[in-house]
C-alpha cells in the first residue's frame, strides 16, 4: 500500500498585550508585545487529495486562507485539510494570523516549497500592524516586535524571552462579544487621536528598563505593574473606538475583583473582549480561576480559564499515513 506525505501544525494562540506609540512619532508605528499561549492553539493536518477537502472547526476561515495561499505559491488546492481545534475568532487570540501560518507552513511542507514563517506571513499580508503573532509562531515566549518603519514588510522581533514556568494567565471570556477586525479595525485606526509622544516615550522606557528586566529576573509583580500601565494607557486610547477601556462591562468587573484577589498584568488582549492577567504559581492560578468561576456565576456569558506560556513556536510533523 502507497504511504501518504500528511503534515501536521500546532500554531500557538497569544495575547496581545498593547502597543508603545500609535502615531510613530519618531517615524516607526506601532511596535507590541505579546505571549505564546500552550492552551489554545489552532491544530490542523494536510495530506495530498483527488479533490478539496476542508473538515473541521472555522472550516470557512481556513477555506479563505487555502484559496488564497494555493493561488499566491501556485500550488494545487487539491488537499485534505483537517482542523482539528482552532483559536476561537476575533476574541484577541490571533485566530486570524495563526489559521495562517498553519495553513502556509503545511502547504509548505507538503510541497517542498523552502519558505520561511516570514515570507508566508507576507503572502497573506500579516503582520501589517503587529508582529506577535508571527514572532509567537517563530519563537513562542515573549516577544517584543520593532513596529513599522518607512520600508518594514513584517516588523522584526527585536526581544525574545522564555516566561518563567510558574507563571500563568487567567483568561476572562465574553461569549457574546467580537472584538474590532476586518474593516472595522482599519477604520478604528484612522479615527484615533494622535498617541503623545511623551507617553509612548514612558512606555516604552518602562518596558525596557522595568518591564523587560523583570521577566529577566522573574519579577511577576513589576513585570505586572508595566504591562497594567501599558494596558491603561493604550486602553483610554482605544476607548471611543471600542466603548471603554475594556470592550466588555463585565469583563471589565472581572477583571477589578481579579486585581484586588493579586492578580497582576491586568489587561485585553488585542480588541477583546478577552481579558488576560498573571498570576505566581499555577495552584493560586487555578484556586483563584475556580473562585472567580464561582463569584460570576450569575454572569452567563463569562468563563474563566486558566493558561500557561508557550515557550516554543509553531511547531510542524511530517509523517507518512497509509
Amino acid at each position: 500500500m502507497t504511504q501518504q506525505l500528511k503534515i501536521s501544525v500546532i500554531a500557538p494562540a497569544r495575547l496581545h498585550m498593547g502597543f508603545i506609540d500609535l502615531s510613530g512619532s519618531l517615524g516607526r508605528h506601532f511596535g507590541s508585545i505579546g505571549v505564546a499561549l500552550n492552551e489554545h492553539a489552532t491544530r490542523l493536518s494536510v495530506t495530498a487529495a483527488d479533490q478539496r477537502i476542508i473538515t473541521g472547526a472555522s472550516a470557512h476561515r481556513a477555506d479563505l486562507c487555502l484559496t488564497m495561499l494555493c493561488k499566491a505559491l501556485n500550488v494545487s488546492d487539491k488537499v485534505n485539510l483537517t482542523i482539528e481545534t482552532a483559536i476561537p475568532e476575533h476574541v484577541g487570540l490571533g485566530s486570524g494570523t495563526q489559521m495562517s501560518l498553519a495553513i502556509g507552513s503545511a502547504l509548505n511542507a507538503l510541497y517542498g516549497l523552502g519558505l520561511s514563517v516570514r515570507e508566508i506571513a507576507s503572502v497573506m499580508d500579516r503582520g501589517l500592524r503587529s508582529g506577535i503573532g508571527i514572532g509567537v509562531f517563530e519563537q513562542g515566549g515573549l516577544v517584543v516586535d520593532g513596529g513599522r518603519g518607512e520600508n518594514t514588510i513584517i516588523p522584526p522581533v527585536l526581544v525574545h524571552f522564555d516566561i518563567p514556568s510558574e507563571w500563568r494567565f487567567i483568561l476572562v471570556f465574553d461569549k457574546r462579544g467580537q472584538g474590532l477586525h476586518g474593516q472595522q479595525e482599519v477604520e478604528a485606526f484612522k479615527k484615533l487621536p494622535p498617541f503623545p509622544q511623551s507617553e509612548a516615550a514612558r512606555l516604552c522606557y518602562m518596558l525596557l528598563m522595568q518591564g523587560l528586566p523583570a521577566v529577566a529576573e522573574n519579577n511577576i509583580v513589576l513585570f505586572g505593574d508595566v504591562i497594567s500601565q501599558l494596558q491603561q494607557s493604550v486602553g483610554e486610547h482605544f476607548a471611543a473606538a471600542q466603548g471603554g477601556v475594556f470592550t466588555s462591562p463585565e469583563v471589565t468587573k472581572a477583571m477589578h475583583w481579579l486585581a484586588k484577589q493579586g492578580a497582576v498584568a491586568i489587561g485585553q488582549t488585542s480588541w477583546g473582549p478577552t481579558g488576560f492577567c498573571a498570576i505566581d504559581g499555577a495552584q493560586l492560578a487555578e484556586s483563584i480561576t475556580q473562585h472567580a468561576r464561582r463569584t460570576f456565576a450569575q454572569f452567563d456569558n463569562l468563563s474563566f480559564v486558566t493558561a500557561s506560556a508557550r515557550n516554543c513556536g509553531g511547531e510542524v510533523f511530517v509523517s507518512y499515513s497509509s
